[in-house]
């Protein structure tokens, strides 16, 4: 498909590395292809597109998803337009549809961000990884976004000063010519050398360093000895059926796999690590104050906050019992 060409070149970080926007247009693309495949694009009309989109309902997909899955289908037609590939009305046909409006329709809609308790995270930690806890211990410290701490390498911070700095090589709002930076305190500082590397441009919270401590620690574990025949065989099977190697670095979607993997494990109340966010904007905003919760979270505008900090109500029920 020409567009996922297109995708693949423009959906980039500045490391080279693809969005996560590549695949939510393969995602797109498979549905549309599973029931268009041999239709003409110019032929893919406002009908067609409602059907993909009750497609994308029946699977039980909340409201604003569906909304901004359907609207990237537009957006492919859009630039087969700007590259002549359909005429104009195949994409101005389609812009008549609109999205799906709250209490109007019957896909379910989206369940708010909650804040996580403390308690329930501390229940998580031992069973996960030394890297996913570091990762949800500096997420805790720092109030930063689940793809802001998978991808912090050395050479993204830093360290001249008391309170380290890191700045992001990408993040939610690079795209807009944004700058982030993350002030990182004496106790996240501590929990980060720790996994310091000779290299400053690893990314300190490794999927294949993981991999590597977890098959240490199993050798240095193991009962009986390594017998000839069972390296041999092991190592046949290695070559007939390898295994995928495991990634650089983690990513939000993986972060969350590998909570929620733990949680069902071990009977955990399911949490991901946006709640993570959630939590310590609440925390800081009760302490501090709203705009420090804004100026630590990074938001430009303070209504944005508001999502991520639950309101206070200790100081509204004050007032209420002097006023009420």
């Amino acid at each position: 498909m020409a567009f996922q060409e297109h995708a693949k070149r423009h959906y980039r970080r500045d490391d080279g590395t693809n969005t996560t926007e590549v695949n939510e247009y393969l995602i797109v693309a498979n549905h549309v292809s599973e029931q268009y495949g041999l239709t003409p694009a110019m032929n893919f009309g406002p009908l067609s597109l409602k059907a993909v989109r009750q497609k994308f309902i029946d699977a039980g997909w909340c409201r604003r998803t569906i909304n901004q899955r359907t609207g990237r289908i537009k957006r492919v037609f859009k630039w087969a337009v700007g590259e002549e590939l359909v005429p104009p009305s195949a994409y101005q046909s389609l812009t008549a549809v609109n999205g799906l409006q709250r209490g109007r329709t019957s896909a379910k809609e989206h369940e708010p961000v909650e804040p996580v308790d403390d308690a329930t995270v501390d229940a998580t930690l031992p069973h996960v990884s030394r890297h996913i806890r570091g990762m949800i211990e500096l997420q805790r410290l720092t109030v930063c976004r689940p793809g802001e701490v998978a991808r912090i390498r050395r050479a993204d911070i830093d360290t001249s000063k008391a309170v380290w700095l890191y700045k992001p090589d990408a993040h939610k709002t690079a795209w807009r010519g944004k700058t982030r930076t993350i002030p990182i305190g004496p106790r996240a500082q501590e929990l980060l050398q720790g996994f310091f590397t000779t290299d400053p441009n690893d990314f300190l919270f490794s999927p294949r360093r993981a991999m590597e401590e977890y098959q240490a620690e199993r050798s240095r574990n193991r009962k009986t000895p390594r017998w000839p025949s069972h390296m041999t065989r092991n190592g046949a099977k290695r070559i007939t059926k390898p295994k995928r190697a495991p990634a650089e670095f983690y990513d939000g979607t993986s972060f969350a796999h590998a909570v929620a993997k733990v949680c069902k494990r071990f009977g955990i109340p399911h949490w991901h690590p946006n709640q993570l966010r959630h939590t310590g904007a609440t925390r800081v905003r009760k302490e501090f104050g709203l705009e420090a919760a804004q100026v630590l979270l990074g938001h430009s505008r303070a209504d944005v906050t508001q999502v991520y900090a639950e309101r206070n109500e200790t100081l509204a029920v004050s007032i209420a019992t002097k006023i009420g």
